[in-house]
């Protein structure tokens, strides 16, 4: 064997490692409790920081700091919460937002309890100070939910992840940045609520009609020069309100955690598990029409970033200056031809969610 063939050999056995059955499953084992390690970790973590955020908030309460503090780190957000803040969010957001507060709510003074459920309670001047809306607080609940799932072919599959109830703004006449995608969506979480076959409902086929009109003008080729003044992403920032997830029940996931963990009880001990040894099929998939209504598919990942980064790091956030005055660069720079414009503006529109 060549030398070129010996490496070919060793890149596709890099790319597409070959590993049996049995150590891919001691593999997945260790995730997992790597997984189950770095939750332990959020609620020791979530009780050990309450009286620094306590502390916190009555600093950033200052007179001299508490006018602008939450403006001020929601404009200097990290990129994960900056791409889905479109121009006309960001005029909002720096004149309406007067407080921001995360709630790990399910972990009680013990300690005890689901640290990945949290709530996110925004709260905003009201009035003639506030021209868009009419709340005076917008509180969103994230559950963290399981569920235990089975295939057409028998097999089980378990999802897990947030979960949350639609938030309505009441906005002003003219002043909804979602184009009534949010009220579409409250709408047929209430609808669906007095029960009936969801796809059936007329509020189900005004949330998809409302949902592809938005995303098919996100699709379009628009010149420079007729960028809308939403910006590359299109969706509002005000639509995560109608972020739900899935309808997960919470008796139906504290059914599948009960489950999940007598599973992984008899994997640690080496016992066999009804399903391990089945093969995995990649056409052995669950149908769920839930996508079909979801209006914020990247709603986990934004109320992940602001939980998990933004609200813990506010400070950093708040001494942190992205203005593009205050920025040092040669104007030479700019000088692109047309072709680099291009690949800059691609490079710099925010990547869709891949549906899985």
């Amino acid at each position: 064997m060549s030398a070129e063939e010996a490496n070919a050999s060793l890149l596709e056995r890099i790319q597409r490692p070959e590993v049996s059955k049995e150590t891919a499953k001691k593999i997945a084992l260790v995730e997992e409790e790597f997984v189950r390690a770095e939750v332990e970790q959020l609620r020791q973590s979530t009780l050990l920081l309450r009286p620094l955020f306590e502390k916190r908030s009555q600093v950033i309460a200052e007179p001299d700091v508490r006018d602008t503090f939450w403006t001020r780190v929601m404009l200097n957000a990290p990129a994960e919460v900056e791409e889905h803040i479109t121009m006309t969010d960001a005029t909002i957001l720096a004149t309406t937002l007067k407080n921001l507060t995360v709630e790990r709510f399910d972990i009680d003074e013990k300690g005890q309890g689901e640290p990945r459920s949290f709530r996110l309670t925004f709260e905003f001047r009201t009035g003639d100070e506030n021209p868009y809306f009419e709340n005076e607080k917008l509180v969103k609940d994230f559950h963290w939910r399981k569920q235990v799932l089975t295939t057409s072919n028998g097999h089980k599959r378990t999802w897990d992840g947030l979960v949350s109830e639609p938030v309505r703004i009441n906005w002003k006449k003219d002043q909804d940045p979602t184009k009534g995608l949010l009220d579409a969506a409250c709408d047929l979480a209430e609808a669906e609520k007095k029960g009936g076959d969801r796809k059936k409902l007329p509020e189900f086929a005004k949330v998809v009609k409302i949902r592809d009109e938005i995303e098919a003008a996100e699709e379009q080729d628009i010149d420079e020069d007729e960028m809308p003044e939403e910006g590359p992403g299109g969706m509002s920032f005000f639509a995560f309100f109608g972020y739900r997830g899935s309808d997960v029940t919470a008796e139906h996931s504290q059914n599948a955690t009960k489950e999940d963990n007598e599973r992984f009880e008899k994997l640690l001990k080496g016992e066999p598990v009804e399903g391990e040894d089945e093969d995995d099929d990649e056409d052995d998939d669950i149908e769920d029409d839930f996508e079909e209504v979801e209006v914020f598919p990247a709603g986990d990942e934004l109320a992940v970033a602001i939980a998990e980064d933004l609200w813990p790091n506010a400070l950093k956030y708040y001494v942190t200056d992205q203005s593009i005055e205050d920025l040092d660069f040669d104007e030479s720079e700019l000088d692109l031809s047309a072709d680099e414009e291009d690949e800059e503006e691609e490079d710099a529109r925010p990547r869709k969610k891949t549906k899985v």
